[in-house]
């Protein structure tokens, strides 16, 4: 992506460069999964230029350069090209395609775009690039709250997530299984086997129900499925696994690796985990400990009008992964690092308190995120936490 002209660090939410209005062709782009509907701003032109495209890039920077050349024709140099599109199906590829054609392009949070409360709003393509446009210019000319852009990850910084979320997406998969084989087993009256086994399936044709009967053979050909198939799917498992150590091992000092080892020596963290948290939020450049807490979707949405005052909950608007995470990882810590002063601030305000409980969990991993992510950014350790020793 094009660095900014400031030396600032722009925290997404506004852009710190000047904005030229008679040098800067501005475009945004409403996606879907047949077609791109394109609307532009272009100097010069008193028209709002609107193009509905198939999905091609080629396509779309041709667009931009008869836009470019319309614009010249009319007296305006164009030094800047500014693009914007919302996150969605299409992931970012489009966003480095483009940043490596040498076009600025920026992807906008989809939820931070403000839209009309009707109750039946009417939503088009073309109204949907209005709002696109109104919300991009102003966050050009640096205004906050129009709308807050999405950080562009690398192709190998995505590509580093996918063992963590592969994985979850596979450990998911072995307990649908085996929640399926033992609800059959349990319709056959047959309680007392474990499908867990590596023997299990071997094992499907000595079994009996209660009646003295085999398992009737469509029933029988079925378990050996879902546990041929559990098996590969535990296989692919330990192979991620195996994987990431291998890795971890031949470049413990390589790029997040160190993090994850830093991490992995806290006491009740383990390296899967530690992973996650690394790939998923800790590597990123975030601004500060709220911006940390926000991303994770662990923070609060009030609800405040007059004197009305109450709490909706969780904000949810983050990564879902990472807050999921790290509401286990706050249990978990509760009997790992008991002596730790975050285990302490938990219990002092639970005390007298039990049905407060999951509610100030959900604070403890707030808080113990920002101290996971100081600990990797600054090498802080946490008041009163255990560290493994070094290998």
């Amino acid at each position: 992506m094009p660095k900014c002209k400031t030396e600032t660090v722009n925290d997404l939410s506004r852009c710190l460069d000047p904005l030229d209005m008679g040098a800067t062709l501005i475009a945004v782009i409403e996606m879907s999964q047949s077609s791109w509907l394109v609307a532009g701003l272009v100097p010069g032109v008193e028209r709002q230029p609107l193009k509905k495209l198939a999905i091609d890039e080629r396509a779309l920077l041709n667009l931009l350069s008869r836009w470019r050349a319309e614009a010249e024709k009319n007296g305006h140099r164009i030094t800047r090209t500014a693009v914007a599109f919302e996150a969605g199906h299409d992931g970012f590829w489009l966003a480095r395609w483009l940043a490596a054609q040498g076009v600025e392009t920026h992807v906008i949070h989809a939820s931070s775009v403000a839209v009309t409360r009707e109750h039946r709003r009417a939503k088009t393509d073309r109204l949907d690039t209005e709002l696109l446009k109104r919300g991009f210019l102003g966050w050009l000319r640096g205004e906050r709250g129009h709308c807050k852009m999405v950080a562009v990850p690398t192709l190998a910084e995505e590509d580093a997530k996918r063992p963590s979320r592969d994985r979850e997406t596979l450990v998911g998969e072995a307990s649908r299984i085996i929640t399926r084989v033992k609800a059959a087993f349990i319709r056959l009256g047959i309680r007392s086997f474990n499908p867990k086994l590596k023997v299990a399936a071997a094992r499907l044709g000595t079994l009996r129900t209660p009646e003295g009967e085999p398992i009737p053979p469509n029933t029988l050909a079925a378990l050996r499925r879902d546990l041929e198939r559990h098996q590969v799917v535990k296989q692919q498992i330990r192979e991620i696994e195996q994987t990431r150590l291998e890795l971890l091992e031949k470049a413990p000092a390589k790029g997040p690796h160190a993090m994850v080892r830093l991490l992995a020596r806290v006491v009740g963290i383990g390296v899967e985990t530690a992973d996650m948290l690394v790939q998923e939020v800790l590597s990123r450049n975030m601004r500060d400990r709220r911006a940390v807490a926000r991303y994770a979707g662990l923070t609060g949405s009030p609800d405040e009008s007059g004197a009305k005052r109450r709490e909706k909950g969780l904000a949810r608007s983050g990564n879902a992964r990472v807050r999921r995470g790290m509401i286990q990882l706050a249990w978990r810590f509760l009997m790992f690092q008991k002596d730790s002063a975050l285990a302490e601030w938990y219990r002092q305000r639970t005390a007298n308190a039990p049905s407060m409980r999951k509610t100030f969990v959900v604070a403890l991993a707030r808080k113990l995120l920002i101290a996971l992510w100081r600990l990797a950014r600054d090498g802080v350790v946490p008041d009163g936490v255990r560290l493994r020793p070094t290998a």
